[in-house]
């Protein structure tokens, strides 16, 4: 059994996880919450929720589920501490669970680097502010971004709430451009991967989520080697 601790803020799509271990033969996925109340889609509000006095007493109480490796949930809740300060909340919670570390935001770069993709397009949920350091992260690991879409919503919660209709109408907005290789939809608090493969198969490319790609390379960390149906490209290949 592969065990992997997701920290994640708020109460919105962590749904996604337990759906995730059931396309997945031995693999275990339990939630650990690091904040109650709004996660508000604004940089201050996303500072204070991916920082040290938040993480490190989640990733402590992960040392119970006996995990393999820890994943702080929330693409935005460390973008926004740019390059250098994603990989500081790595170390924060790696030290405090004792065991490999990392952050849905590393989870995306570590994703194309891993099918070899260099050019993508981006829909976010995020006001246009918070984009920009998602994409500023993109640009400094070497990704070149041809698109982006931002949905202004105010907060995880409301993403949370979107249904899939909703969620495809976010995605499709970007009308991402043939030169993208892969399409980014970097929001934790949305519910996607039930759309994965239909979308994929609708544009004729990767479609790398949140959710997705946390649990991807968690499972990575944590010595996982497999592959899996009905979570797209990054599950197969």
């Amino acid at each position: 059994m592969s065990t992997v601790v997701m920290l994640y803020p708020g109460h919105s799509a962590e749904d996604e996880f337990p759906a995730i271990e059931q396309l997945i033969d031995g693999v275990s996925l339990p939630v650990v919450h690091t904040w109650e109340g709004p996660t508000e889609h604004g940089v201050a509000a996303l500072r204070t929720l991916g920082e040290e006095a938040q993480l490190v007493p989640a990733a402590t109480e992960a040392r119970r589920h006996h995990p393999d490796a820890v994943m702080w949930a929330c693409t935005s809740g460390s973008f926004v501490f740019g390059s250098r300060g994603v990989r500081e909340q790595a170390a924060w919670m790696s030290r405090a669970a004792g065991v490999p570390a990392s952050s849905a935001s590393i989870a995306f770069l570590e994703a194309l680097r891993h099918l070899g993709l260099t050019r993508v397009s981006v829909a976010a949920t995020y006001p246009e502010e918070v984009t920009r350091h998602f994409t500023g992260l993109l640009a400094d690991d070497g990704v070149d971004v041809c698109a982006v879409t931002s949905g202004d919503i105010p907060t995880g919660e409301d993403a949370g709430l979107l249904d899939d209709e909703q969620v495809a109408d976010l995605v499709d907005a970007g009308g991402h451009p043939d030169e993208a290789q892969a399409v980014l939809v970097p929001d934790t608090a949305l519910h996607t991967v039930r759309l994965i493969t239909r979308w994929e198969a609708e544009l004729g490319k990767p479609v790398l989520t949140a959710n997705q790609v946390t649990a991807w390379h968690g499972l990575q960390l944590a010595g996982w080697r497999g592959r899996a149906e009905g979570l797209g490209a990054l599950f197969d290949s």
